[in-house]
């Protein structure tokens, strides 16, 4: 069960909320982590059609898959990278077939209808498109510490 996971990353705080449910789980299930960013600005959008450079941003969305990689390889957890090109939610789930993943990991922001309507819902559409389990944790509040476990208390 849950051989290999795939782990979608925002590449912002809400990520060190969910690497450390993923990686407890990775490490009781002895499971394989794929961790998947998708750049989604105009240059990654567009990058195949025009024939651009990597940007500056799809640079760093590298970098940073890398180094959240290397953490938890040195945690001891077998863990790949793609970075995808495009509508996150249409990428996550092309990559999850490919690499035929038996769970989606993801974050949750917490949004009202409003502002789902208005910001859209990246797990509405995939959990709507797919038949691979998927686990949504709730982005934490507070201050988050590497790896992340918010240092204050969630407030009633």
């Amino acid at each position: 069960m849950y051989r290999k996971i795939l782990v979608a990353l925002e590449n912002s705080r809400a990520d060190n909320t969910l690497v450390p449910h993923i990686a407890e789980l990775a490490r009781r299930l002895e499971s394989e982590l794929l961790l998947v960013h998708v750049a989604d600005g105009w240059a990654a959008r567009n990058f195949d059609q025009l024939k651009l450079a990597e940007s500056t941003e799809m640079k760093e969305d590298r970098a940073y898959l890398d180094g959240v990689a290397a953490r938890l390889r040195a945690a001891g957890l077998t863990v790949h990278t793609e970075l995808v090109l495009g509508n996150p939610p249409t990428e996550i789930l092309k990559v999850a077939e490919a690499r035929a993943c038996d769970l989606i990991a993801m974050t949750s922001h917490g949004h009202k209808l409003v502002g789902d309507f208005f910001l859209g819902s990246t797990i509405d559409k995939v959990r709507h498109n797919t038949l691979i389990p998927l686990l949504v944790v709730r982005a934490g509040v507070g201050t988050a510490t590497p790896f992340g476990t918010p240092d204050q208390p969630r407030s009633a």
